[in-house]
């Protein structure tokens, strides 16, 4: 088995299904640094001793990304946060110095902001509704509310209701959250005249998972985003694209969370040759 200087991964649970690996290795590849990233699928009992490891020397563990369902919890392991992460109260990258401190970072509210603008799509002013109340909406929101071009209104649907208040209640106490309203209906989504979808929950994932919002109608203004991006189109996409509305997947957040992910880890800026690879093998692995 090859021998590697440095190791970096995924910390989740399901991982088997992400493209990471791809994108992060591609882009050690084109720099030809000695390192791999790898997925470490965790079981809830595996995290602490796995952290626990992780500070002790002698590691090869120099950075992480995290996924479901830990983003939150790894919070207890960090010794310190970027001012991004503390707002967001989630995690999604780690960075692990030589002396094995462990800072942590949220890409995914930046990634997700800089796709929506790739996609041509302005915040300012709009009608956001977003079905679920995860680490990942965490980060969205947060960025929502931060972004100079605030939106209208964001309405929150999870079906443990009490997830999605308490989300919007722990938020509120680091910044003004008075533009987010929890609902308790998928009705009262008010989906006939949202600007913008997203859909933050695993559901999508499995082929047999349902259209969570078979029956409803959407406006062809409306974008509807989905975070998954493994499959390409999730029946709620394919739903959408029937009605004429816009749609995009994941897959465009993924890379851009990934890049800043990347340069949290190395201390630098990527060049463009090394992203168009990074893409470029995202977009291989997901045709594949």
């Amino acid at each position: 088995m090859e021998q590697y200087k440095s190791t970096y991964g995924l910390v989740g649970y399901p991982v088997q299904h992400s493209l990471s690996p791809l994108m992060h290795n591609a882009a050690f590849q084109e720099l030809g640094v000695d390192a791999v990233y790898k997925l470490f699928p965790l079981q809830e009992g595996e995290l602490e001793p796995f952290f626990s490891d992780l500070k002790k020397d002698g590691s090869p563990i120099f950075g992480l990304n995290v996924t479901v369902p830990y983003k939150e919890k790894v919070l207890v392991y960090m010794d310190s946060l970027s001012p991004f992460a503390e707002k967001v109260g989630a995690v999604n990258t780690v960075v692990v110095s030589a002396k094995r401190q462990l800072t942590g970072h949220n890409t995914d509210g930046p990634g997700f902001l800089t796709h929506l603008t790739e996609l041509g799509f302005n915040t300012a002013g709009k009608r956001v509704s977003i079905l679920g109340a995860g680490g990942a909406a965490r980060a969205i929101v947060t960025v929502l509310c931060l972004v100079p071009e605030r939106p209208e209104a964001v309405l929150i649907y999870d079906i443990d209701h009490h997830k999605a208040e308490a989300l919007v209640q722990d938020l509120g106490q680091r910044f003004d959250t008075r533009l987010i309203k929890v609902v308790h209906s998928l009705d009262d989504l008010n989906l006939e005249i949202s600007d913008l979808l997203i859909n933050a929950t695993p559901i999508g994932m499995k082929i047999s998972d349902p259209c969570l919002l078979e029956g409803f109608q959407v406006s062809r203004d409306m974008l509807v985003y989905d975070l998954i991006y493994n499959p390409a189109e999730t029946r709620l996409l394919k739903w959408a694209k029937e009605q004429g509305a816009k749609t995009s997947n994941g897959l465009g957040m993924l890379f851009y969370q990934g890049v800043l992910a990347f340069q949290h880890w190395a201390d630098v800026q990527l060049d463009k040759a090394v992203k168009d690879k990074m893409w470029a093998s995202l977009k291989t692995g997901l045709k594949s």
